[in-house]
């Protein structure tokens, strides 16, 4: 099965053709190799994958006949993504939290008390 295929049937992406952007974009490898969409995955390849800046570990185990639902996903692959992996997204979160959206105008003297206390707790 090609490697588009199998991720879109795996439930990675939602679509195909954004499986195949990924795979264009050079997001996705097959035995540490960058690969084209057309690849054939075959079982005990191992998959690696960027998305949503987490970087995904999978262990193809069985090649589906076509799209499964999301209970039957386990069969068909193992996934040996990091913990840590997720646990970089969880502080990018709290990160972007303080960021001021664009547009919303100057800081305002409490946006500017709240700065000053926080960079006084950090020191």
């Amino acid at each position: 099965m090609r490697i588009d295929k199998y991720l879109w049937c795996v439930r990675y992406y939602k679509t195909r053709s954004l499986a195949t952007t990924a795979c264009k974009k050079g997001q996705v490898r097959v035995n540490e190799e960058i690969v084209k969409p057309s690849r054939e995955v075959y079982p005990l390849d191992i998959i690696q994958l960027r998305k949503n800046q987490i970087n995904y570990r999978l262990k193809v185990n069985d090649i589906p006949e076509s799209r499964v639902g999301a209970k039957l996903v386990d069969i068909y692959r193992t996934d040996t993504t990091p913990k840590e992996e997720f646990e970089a997204q969880e502080l990018l979160k709290y990160s972007k939290d303080y960021y001021r959206k664009k547009g919303t105008g100057r800081p305002t003297k409490k946006d500017r008390r709240d700065f000053d206390e926080f960079t006084d707790e950090n020191e």
